[in-house]
């Protein structure tokens, strides 16, 4: 007669059949904001749609595996993904130092530049820039004085951005002692303050901003200022992850290379951008 498994041995082989099991990444949870378009949002029909959606997809079916994507409210995405509540952030999410101490990120996926946006009636809305391009890994004595002009120009003026994101980064290291920050759960509800006059200026991704400036909702919005790469703004948007699940992050990254070299990601960054946003 064979004897039955020890309650104990049963329990090892079945902890190690589930890591075995993990580390395939077979099946991934994945969280976007749902609010942030063209990089994702949600439809009128209630369907999460955008640039990293597609990008998504296509991901999953070059690693092989099965996706579901959920909707998470920006603020508190990394610590539900640190609780295990989903196992990667694809959500228009820059890679920076601070961000890499409590996750790591994949190889970028897109890269865009910053800007401010203003209304087109607005005082600020004829300022010219001497730098067209300020990259802020390394501020040279121009660079400083690009970011010194625009000090001057935002003095006393209420900028608004999105709570916990690259740009509100900047505004707090480098426009602090000039500007009335206001920060908003969403880049949707600071575009209304915009359009209301409620604030000055509003600083977020190219990105977002070209598409927007096509439709009804930006027609009156034009774009000021430098485009700002580098140093608070982080090395390009890359999918979050786990500290302790390099497996995945590989696998992510074997798809976004393959993804980019294919000319994948650049297509998908002309629809829903307008332009190349490809890392």
């Amino acid at each position: 007669m064979r004897r039955s498994l020890s309650l104990a041995t049963a329990l090892v082989i079945g902890t190690a059949a589930s890591l075995a099991a993990a580390q395939e990444w077979s099946k991934v949870r994945i969280a976007t904001e749902g609010a942030y378009p063209p990089w994702n949002h949600t439809d009128a029909s209630g369907q999460l749609v955008g640039f990293e959606l597609d990008l998504a997809r296509d991901l999953c079916a070059r690693m092989d595996a099965e996706c579901e994507i959920v909707a998470q409210d920006w603020e508190g995405i990394i610590p539900a993904l640190q609780d295990g509540k989903y196992d990667a952030i694809m959500a228009g999410m820059s890679i920076t130092d601070e961000r890499r101490k409590v996750i790591q990120f994949t190889d970028a996926y897109a890269a865009t530049p910053a800007r401010f946006a203003v209304l087109e009636d607005s005082e600020l809305a004829d300022y010219q820039s001497e730098q067209d391009r300020l990259t802020l890994d390394d501020i040279d004595t121009a660079e400083q004085a690009a970011v010194d002009d625009l000090r001057n120009l935002l003095d006393g003026k209420t900028v608004g951005v999105q709570v916990a994101t690259t740009h509100a980064n900047f505004l707090e290291t480098q426009l602090s002692d000039a500007v009335d920050i206001r920060k908003y759960d969403t880049q949707e509800n600071l575009d209304l303050d915009l359009q209301a006059g409620r604030v000055d200026a509003a600083l977020a991704s190219m990105s977002y901003w070209q598409p927007l400036l096509e439709t009804e909702k930006g027609a009156r919005f034009t774009l000021i200022g430098p485009a700002m790469t580098g140093g608070p703004f982080g090395d390009g948007v890359g999918l979050g992850i786990r500290q302790e699940d390099d497996a995945l992050v590989e696998k992510f990254n074997a798809a976004i290379a393959a993804a980019r070299e294919d000319g994948t990601i650049r297509r998908l960054a002309e629809e829903w951008f307008g332009f190349d946003a490809s890392s």
